[in-house]
């Protein structure tokens, strides 16, 4: 597939209204979502992860190194509501993933570590979702065009905060 310019991309879609754009790309970001996401989570599950997000979050902890990170800090890097953030860690704490400490001013913030299982389990786990995602997106778009797709997300969240 050929990245289309902006002009061949409204003609593609022939909507009376331009602005029609914005709903298309909503709803087919929605779309793509729904149909890769299952994909990738089935093969992650296979391997002792219940949910992408979880890699996620091990990352943002290891990112904290021997320090930890602030539960807060993840919430903000990731966008992830604070009630599902908690539901997650409180899972990863479950699986022996995680552990944390509640700093001293009260059980409103949590600094988060990997356990050893944690980060024997996050370096693993890397291998394992690098080729869910290059099987699942490899077919349908190039090298290019993914950094392309990449470059107008990250402007699109910077504008967003």
């Amino acid at each position: 597939m050929t990245i289309p310019t902006p002009q061949e991309a409204r003609d593609f879609f022939s909507d009376g209204d331009p602005q029609v754009g914005l709903n298309r790309a909503w709803f087919n970001l929605m779309r793509l979502h729904r149909n890769l996401y299952p994909k990738i989570a089935k093969t992650l599950r296979a391997h002792g992860i219940n949910d992408p997000i979880w890699y996620e979050i091990l990352l943002e902890i290891d990112r904290g190194g021997p320090g930890g990170r602030l539960m807060g800090q993840i919430e903000a890097q990731l966008y992830l509501p604070q009630y599902a953030l908690s539901r997650h860690v409180g899972r990863l704490e479950k699986a022996g993933y995680i552990r944390r400490e509640f700093i001293a001013d009260g059980r409103r913030k949590q600094l988060l570590f990997l356990t050893p299982e944690g980060k024997r389990k996050h370096y693993e786990l890397w291998p394992v979702y690098h080729g869910a995602m290059q099987d699942v997106l490899g077919p349908l778009t190039s090298v290019d065009e993914a950094y392309v797709l990449s470059r107008l997300l990250v402007g699109m969240l910077a504008n967003a905060e």
